[in-house]
């Protein structure tokens, strides 16, 4: 048995092997994953037909072949999941893929949008090291009005 490159813990044709073989995906994350396998496995024209109308321009996949061949994939860390369900027509996965070339261990971090044309799941576009969203905290005064509304000044209520 051949361990699916997705960390699955499943064997490749259990896994995305089914969906690198011709079974559309049926969610985004399984997409992604899929295509993650497809880079591991060195499979250019799958990673060719799944990518949107508009990307499969950019893609040659006899050249990604000649390339790959000097990549040790090391793993792959989903970190999260937007919309991209059965049901859904758009979804956004955020991961990291760790690989070795030409020597150096490269971090890849990524939040990949997908979307579906004529009902399948495609690689739409992504944004390359993304920046986390901002956390704004409002500071109180000690003599603003208490947020928790009692109508007192912050330091005689919930600020003693």
């Amino acid at each position: 048995m051949t361990e699916c490159p997705c960390g699955s813990a499943l064997a490749v044709d259990a896994c995305c092997g089914r969906y690198i073989d011709g079974t559309p995906a049926p969610t985004a994350l399984s997409l992604m994953k899929s295509r993650y396998s497809a880079f591991v496995l060195v499979k250019g024209d799958y990673l060719k037909s799944t990518l949107s109308e508009r990307q499969k321009s950019d893609f040659d996949a006899e050249e990604f072949e000649q390339q790959a061949s000097g990549t040790k994939w090391m793993g792959l860390e989903i970190r999260k999941c937007i919309d991209g369900g059965k049901n859904d027509e758009t979804g956004t996965v955020e991961f990291v893929a760790k690989y070795r070339e030409q020597g150096q261990q490269v971090v890849h971090h990524e939040l990949a949008q997908f979307t579906r044309e004529d009902g399948k799941w495609v690689f739409e576009d992504c944004t390359i090291n993304p920046k986390p969203e901002q956390r704004i905290v409002e500071k109180v005064g000690r003599n603003d009005p208490c947020p928790c509304g009692s109508g007192k000044k912050f330091k005689k209520c919930c600020g003693a």
